[in-house]
Formats: C-alpha cells, sequence, structure tokens
C-alpha cells in the first residue's frame, strides 16, 4: 500500500510546481532533502517517473496520479473547519426537477432551525439514489419508490402524484378518454427511461387497457419530456404538476397507477434528518394539501 505521507507530499509538489515551493507552502517544516528523498521511494513503489524536474513538469502518470488524490487533499481543510466548528451537515439527493422547484423552500424552512447548517445536493436516477444511501454517501433521498425498500432503510410517505400526458397547448386533444378512444396510439410516445417508476407504471396501465404506446423518444428527464412536447415532437409523460412549461397541457390520467414520492434514509434518523423530514411533509402538505399521502 502507498505511503499515503509521500502522496502528500507529492500533492504539495504538484499543486505549487516544483519541490523548493512546495517546501515553503507545507504547513509543517520540512527540509527540501527528506522531501526529495521520499519523493524518490514513491517514484521506486510506484516503478514510475511523476515528475520531471528541471524544468519542473508532471509526467502523464503525474497527472493522472495528481488528478486522483487532488480532491481529498484539496477538502481537508473544509473538513477540518467543519469538524473544529461542529457545524451540521446534510446531503440530500432527488431527482433534479425535486431539487430545482421544491427542495429550495424546504432548506430555507430549515435553515430557521439550523442557521449554520451546510448542505450538500446530489441528483441522479431512482436506482442511484438508493445505492448512495445504502453506501453512506447520502443521509436522505427524496424519491418514487416502486417496491419496499431494503432492510435498514427507514421510510416516510410523502405523497401520491397521478400520471399525466403532456401536449402542446395547441393540440386538439383535450381528455385522455379521447385518446383511448382512437384505434391506434400514432403519436410519438416521449418518455423517460423504461428503468425509472414513471415509465413502468405507465406501461403497466396501458396493459390494463389492452394498448400498447411503445416511445419514439426516451428523454432523460421529465424536464426534456416536457422540452421536447413544447417543440411539437409528439406526447410526453409526466406526473400532475410535474412541470412548468408554458408551452404544454396536462392530460391527468386517474386510471393508471400513481407515482408514490417518498423519504428515505437509512438506520435510525438523527435529530437533523428528523428536521429535514418534517420540513419536507409540512411543505408537501401546503404545496399538494388536496393530494393523497403516499
Amino acid at each position: 500500500m502507498l505511503n499515503l505521507h509521500h502522496l502528500e507530499l507529492f500533492y504539495y509538489i504538484a499543486r505549487h510546481g516544483g519541490i523548493n515551493r512546495a517546501v515553503r507552502a507545507m504547513p509543517y517544516g520540512v527540509q527540501q532533502p527528506a522531501v526529495s528523498g521520499q519523493i524518490q521511494q514513491l517514484e521506486r513503489d510506484l516503478a514510475v517517473r511523476l515528475f520531471n524536474r528541471r524544468p519542473f513538469r508532471l509526467t502523464a502518470t503525474g497527472e493522472e496520479l495528481f488528478a486522483f488524490i487532488a480532491p481529498f487533499f484539496d477538502g481537508l481543510p473544509a473538513v477540518e473547519e467543519r469538524l473544529r466548528s461542529n457545524v451540521p451537515h446534510l446531503k440530500i439527493a432527488a431527482a433534479e426537477p425535486m431539487l430545482r422547484d421544491h427542495l429550495p423552500v424546504v432548506l430555507r424552512a430549515l435553515r430557521t432551525k439550523h442557521p449554520k447548517l451546510q448542505i450538500s445536493l446530489r441528483t441522479g436516477y431512482e436506482a442511484q439514489l438508493q445505492s448512495w444511501l445504502i453506501d453512506g454517501q447520502i443521509d436522505l433521498v427524496v424519491t418514487a419508490l416502486e417496491s419496499p425498500p431494503p432492510r435498514g432503510i427507514s421510510l416516510r410517505p410523502l405523497i401520491s402524484l397521478p400520471l399525466a400526458l403532456l401536449v402542446p397547448r395547441r393540440m386538439r386533444l383535450r381528455s385522455a378518454s379521447e385518446l383511448w378512444a382512437r384505434t391506434r396510439l400514432e403519436d410519438p410516445l416521449i418518455s423517460p427511461p423504461a428503468t425509472e417508476v414513471i415509465s413502468r407504471n405507465f406501461q403497466h396501465g396501458l396493459t390494463n387497457r389492452r394498448r400498447t404506446w411503445t416511445p419514439s423518444i426516451i428523454a432523460s428527464s421529465i424536464d426534456s419530456v416536457a422540452r421536447y412536447v413544447a417543440e411539437g415532437y409528439g406526447i410526453g409523460l409526466a406526473m400532475v404538476d410535474g412541470v412548468s412549461a408554458a408551452r404544454v397541457r396536462e392530460i391527468p390520467l386517474p386510471d393508471f397507477p400513481p407515482i408514490r414520492i417518498v423519504a428515505l434514509w437509512a438506520g435510525q434518523a438523527t435529530p437533523l434528518v428528523e428536521s429535514a423530514v418534517e420540513a419536507i411533509v409540512h411543505y408537501v402538505r401546503h404545496r399538494w394539501p388536496g393530494m393523497k399521502e403516499a
């Protein structure tokens, strides 16, 4: 295993452009010959040359190693400051529309209780979110849930949102019943990936109606679905109140399986996670007063 102190010395050398400059920048006293000797040992351990001495320049291998270790050492001062000051830190993951359109209000309320709160936000697909939670990378996830979470993951139901079709405002279609009355579904369907709960629920609803509608365009997010619908590429799949695009209309699908939105966390909730969940529940109840809880 590589010596962590040797990696730290190399980080300072690469960051400051040479051994002499690195020695002057280090927060502790160390002599240039000692640094040179330890770097030579690191190069022997790796069986590579990490940089050219005169003029100073990282080799390709040195660039690769520096790119790998720099985020760790760059982040140490912030971590040290946070640990010393005992500043609370909450890591939340959710789909992009949730982070953009809804979490700002929640976090504003949360900050009234925790003024010094540091927040990290991360977005991803549904499968990624639960994986990050299990791995301990995230404290709290707000996501659509199709089946019970793995053992050790707790949940708080938030809301059930009906599915909806998105159509251009100029389209004459006014209700889902008009669409199902057609012999064939010929409009192009714009849908999120098949791995998403919303897509599976929609296809399940079609199966119950003995209808087939294969997506013509797979969009990475509901926002992308709305943009393509607005440009006239077809009919899109979304949730009720899921987008705010000016050039599209929603047609609710009340008979299709809804999307169950929940909050997830691992193990026993910390007081900070409990506060966050409470703030989310309060927001949901005021944002969708007539909607059923998930």
